[in-house]
Order: structure tokens, then sequence, then C-alpha cells
């Protein structure tokens, strides 16, 4: 099979994602500005998560470029990764519902936490899948963001019981170190 069915299979999950999260607003119940405000934290919920899916989009969408083919492993890694990301929708739900409650916010990071070990996992199987090319293993091999997010996430899963403005942090710095894509598989297509 060739990567694009797979990335093509992952829009469509990735879009219902976002599909189901929005889908869980409900109608305020007055018809001023004021009635927004307690939707405040669903809202931030909201843009945390719409937010995750757009950067695991963005870097899934590059990391698939370099799959020259498709295997098994591949394609369950992928799954792997789909259904952690699947489950963000009910945390999201859960968090904003509770106003950022300690157990619902810990459990968001370890959602976000198990998204981001799958991402790994996949980009592995996909660095071993290209062992044939030295500069790209030994590119990727340095990738200091997705070694660095799961520490920031254990960090902010552990702090949700002591504030919920901490892991709101964690999950903010995570979200801006990977705003922007990787650009090393950017230089690596450039250079095939």
């Amino acid at each position: 099979m060739k990567a694009n069915r797979m990335e093509a299979f992952s829009d469509g999950v990735l879009a219902i994602i976002i599909t189901i999260m929005v889908l869980e607003f409900k109608l305020p119940e007055g018809h001023d500005w004021y009635a927004l405000i307690g939707l405040g934290p669903k809202i931030l919920s909201y843009i945390f998560s719409f937010v995750y899916i757009g950067i695991y989009w963005n870097n899934h969408h590059h990391l698939l470029h370099m799959v020259r083919k498709v295997h098994g492993r591949l394609m369950w890694l992928n799954l792997l990764l789909l259904f952690w990301l699947s489950l963000i929708p009910f945390t999201t739900a859960w968090m904003g519902e509770s106003h950022f409650a300690p157990t619902p916010t810990a459990l968001y990071g370890i959602i976000l936490l198990l998204s981001a070990l799958s991402y790994r996992l996949l980009q592995l199987a996909i660095i071993k899948q290209h062992s044939g090319d030295s500069s790209f293993v030994v590119s990727m091999g340095k990738d200091w963001k997705v070694k660095l997010s799961p520490f920031l996430y254990l960090i902010a899963v552990f702090t949700a019981y002591v504030s919920p403005w901490i892991p709101c942090f964690f999950f903010v710095l995570v979200a801006v170190i990977w705003f922007v894509p990787d650009k090393r598989i950017e230089h690596a297509l450039r250079g095939q």
C-alpha cells in the first residue's frame, strides 16, 4: 500500500475528532455576553485540543511523506496513534466541564503523553525503514522535541493536583514547541 492511503485515512479520523469536539458545545443558557463566560473552561479546553490535533495533523503529514512503502507494522503504529488521539474529545469535554479539575486534567495529560509516545514509535519505525539512508537516520535521531514532550506531559500530569494553571502552562509550552513542523523532514525530502 502507498503511504497516501494511510495519510488519507488518518486525515479523515482527525477531521472526525475535531467534529466530535465541536459538537460537544451546548448553547449557552442566556442571550448575552455573560452567558459565554460560563463556557470559558470548555472553550479553553477546546482551543487546547484543536491546536493539538492541528499540530499532530501537520507533523503527521510531514512524517508520512518520508514513507516509501507502508507495511503492517506502520499501519498498526499509525492506528495506535489515532486511538490515543481519538480519546482527546472525551478528555477535552471532561476537563472543560469540570473547570480543569485535577483528575480530568491529569487524564488529559496522560492521553497527550500516550499520543506523544505513539507518535515516537511511528517515527522510529519510519526511521528503521530508512536505515540505508544514513543522513536521514542521523537527522531524525536528533529529535529533541519528541524526547522533551513526554517529560513535560509527565510534569503536567503530576502538577494537575497542585494547581490547574501549572499543567495548562505545560500544555501550551509543548504546543508552542511543536507549532512549527519538523524542518528536518522538509530538508530530507528536498535532498531526495
